[in-house]
C-alpha cells in the first residue's frame, strides 16, 4: 500500500492503491506516517512523495472520511511533511484532489505533468479543509485560484499549476528524483535552517474561532451526509445549508 525506496540519501515514498486511485485509508495514512518517520530516522537528505499507476492520490476514500480519526490522522501527516528538516518533492501525475492537493502543498516542492490535476471538491460533498490548507494553497496560487478551487470547486492544470507557481518543475517522477538527487548534494544544515525559516515566514497562527466553528459545523452537518450518499449513489447532490 504503501512503498518506500532509497537511492542513496534520497527516498521515494509510493502511494501504491491503483484501484482507488492511491485514495486514502486509515491504513494509507498510518503507512505514510510511518515512511515519513522512516525517512527523518534514517538520515535523508531530501523525500519524493509519489503514486503509482498513472496517479497521485485522489483524496480520501470516502467510505470512511466521515469518521473525525481519519481527519486527525491526515493533519498529522500533513504536518510530518511539512516539518522533516530536509526538502520534500510531491512527483504529480494525474489526479491529486482532495487530500491529494493537501499532500502535494504541503510538501515544500512540486513537479508535475502537464496532466495532472489539482482540485479541492469539498464543496461538491459538504465537508471544509482545515484552516491551514486554505491559507498554504493561497499563499501558493494567489487569492483569486485558492478561491476558486476552494469555493468553486475548480480543478487547475499541471500546467495552470505551473504557471501559477504551485508547481516549480514541469516534469516526471524522473525528473522529480534527478532533482531531488541534485537537492541531497547540497548542505544540509543550510537547507534545514532556510526550510525553518520558509515555514516560519508562513503566518502559521491557528485557524481562528470563527473558521473553527464553521468547520465544526460542516463536518456535523446533514450536507455532508447527503453529499457522501449522493457519492456513492452516483447522483447529484442536493444541499440544503443545514
Amino acid at each position: 500500500m504503501i512503498r518506500t525506496a532509497w537511492t542513496g540519501t534520497v527516498v521515494q515514498i509510493t502511494i501504491d492503491r491503483p484501484e482507488r486511485r492511491n485514495a486514502l485509508d486509515h491504513a494509507a495514512l498510518d503507512g505514510l506516517a510511518a515512511a515519513v518517520a522512516e525517512a527523518v530516522d534514517g538520515s535523508a537528505r531530501c523525500l519524493v512523495l509519489t503514486g503509482a499507476a498513472g496517479h497521485f492520490c485522489a483524496g480520501a476514500d470516502l467510505s470512511g472520511v466521515e469518521d473525525p480519526t481519519f481527519v486527525q490522522r491526515l493533519a498529522e501527516v500533513l504536518e510530518a511533511l511539512r516539518s522533516t528538516s530536509f526538502p520534500t518533492v510531491a512527483a504529480i501525475d494525474g489526479a491529486a484532489l482532495g487530500a491529494g492537493t493537501q499532500l502535494a502543498v504541503a510538501c515544500d516542492l512540486r513537479v508535475c505533468t502537464p496532466n495532472a490535476t489539482f482540485g479541492i471538491p469539498a464543496a461538491k460533498l459538504g465537508l471544509m479543509v482545515d484552516g491551514w490548507t486554505v491559507q498554504r494553497l493561497a499563499s501558493m496560487t494567489g487569492q483569486g485560484m485558492a478561491r476558486s478551487m476552494l469555493l468553486a470547486a475548480e480543478v487547475v492544470t499541471g500546467v495552470d499549476a505551473h504557471r501559477l507557481g504551485l508547481a516549480q518543475r514541469l516534469g516526471d517522477l524522473d525528473d522529480a528524483m534527478a532533482w531531488a538527487a541534485s537537492i541531497a548534494e547540497l548542505a544540509p544544515l543550510t537547507i534545514a535552517g532556510h526550510k525553518l525559516g520558509c515555514n516560519q515566514a508562513e503566518d502559521m497562527v491557528a485557524a481562528s474561532d470563527s473558521y473553527r466553528a464553521a468547520w465544526s459545523q460542516a463536518w456535523a452537518s446533514a450536507d455532508l451526509a447527503e453529499g457522501l450518499a449522493a457519492f456513492g449513489e452516483r447522483r447529484p447532490p442536493h444541499f440544503s445549508g443545514s
